[in-house]
């Protein structure tokens, strides 16, 4: 099978991606997958750890922009479209794939003026207005959240979860957190300075976090140095790095994570039952990481705190009081445990094969 994967932008995007193509492998090993995004670094960088190839199309957002950068956005896409009929012509696509996002509109499309069956994948309680404009060209739409089904044709939706990659498929549940000593910081794959500041801030006020944990904190390749050189004026002993490519490695450590709250990063979260303190992207389209985070909050498998609230003495406060009430803690992991749902990515695999005429 010959599959194209429209990814790009983000880790939060190109991860779950990445699980789908792996998967696609795993049942084809003589199939095809190609990545068609943006082009930006991230998506080469991550790319290239995983093995796969993208070709990328001339592409930009239209939400929240200016009226001249959405003109520009609007020119551009017949170019984007035109290309994207070029790239699925030239490799004799079975299958196309778009995991939102303003990259996925034109291959999806695309995909649809030559008949190639079409699938969504939304992961967000929110559903993006890429993926609601192209519900009614997909063939099927696969959701995280039972919230979003609204926004789709009832009879093309399956709620499945978010696929995540094979490596964050536990066999057996992790043993519950005995204590806090180990913390996992990270914003995203381009980091995120509000929350470098803040834990910086929050190990200076508190003694017990400074005398009591080590941290593994991805910064984002712009902030590292900074967070870098904060941690040594505190005495603090931490791995800080740009940007962390094995995160299972890293979640096995982590006795607590401070995150974002992309779709992507609470599967990842309730695949190693870890408990979170997610802090949402305020700017996020449709604020859908704050709604992401309200659930898992519900769930009682994490914590929010909003970025409009979120200084050091607030961060440490809420770090402290997870170190200090242990059984808290350990119920919270087992709720994280239980919200997993790691078949996704067969799921979906399964049904795509379905799609596509033998």
């Amino acid at each position: 099978m010959r599959v194209v994967i429209a990814a790009g932008g983000t880790g939060g995007h190109m991860y779950p991606a990445i699980a789908y193509a792996k998967a696609f492998q795993r049942h084809d090993p003589k199939g095809h997958i190609l990545f068609v995004g943006t082009g930006k670094d991230v998506e080469q960088n991550i790319l290239s750890q995983e093995g796969f190839s993208i070709e990328p199309i001339r592409v930009e957002g239209v939400v929240g922009k200016s009226a001249l950068s959405m003109f520009r956005a609007l020119w551009l896409l017949p170019q984007s479209i035109w290309r994207s009929l070029e790239i699925l012509r030239a490799k004799h696509t079975d299958l196309v794939i778009g995991t939102g996002g303003y990259f996925s509109p034109p291959v999806v499309f695309a995909a649809w003026l030559l008949r190639i069956p079409r699938v969504l994948l939304e992961p967000n309680a929110m559903p993006g207005l890429a993926n609601r404009m192209l519900g009614p060209l997909a063939s099927r739409i696969f959701l995280a959240f039972e919230s979003a089904m609204s926004f789709f044709p009832s009879s093309k939706v399956r709620v499945i979860g978010t696929p995540i990659r094979q490596a964050f498929v536990l066999e057996y549940p992790p043993a519950l957190p005995q204590r806090v000593k180990h913390l996992l910081i990270f914003g995203g794959s381009q980091g995120a300075q509000a929350i470098n500041t803040a834990v910086l801030e929050a190990t200076e006020r508190s003694a017990i976090i400074r005398e009591s944990v080590t941290m593994t904190h991805q910064t984002g390749a712009a902030d590292c140095e900074r967070v870098r050189q904060g941690y040594e004026r505190l005495g603090m002993q931490a791995d800080v790095q740009p940007f962390l490519f094995d995160m299972p490695k890293e979640l096995a450590k982590a006795d607590l994570v401070i995150c974002r709250a992309g779709a992507s990063t609470l599967a990842e979260l309730a695949a190693y039952g870890k408990v979170g303190i997610l802090i949402p992207f305020p700017h996020a389209t449709h604020n859908h990481q704050e709604m992401n985070a309200m659930a898992m909050e519900h769930s009682g498998a994490a914590r929010m705190l909003r970025q409009s609230e979120l200084n050091g003495q607030r961060l440490a406060e809420e770090i402290e009081c997870m170190m200090q009430d242990i059984p808290a803690l350990q119920s919270m992991a087992g709720k994280s445990w239980e919200a997993r749902k790691v078949d996704a990515t067969e799921q979906m695999v399964r049904e795509c094969r379905s799609l596509v005429p033998c």
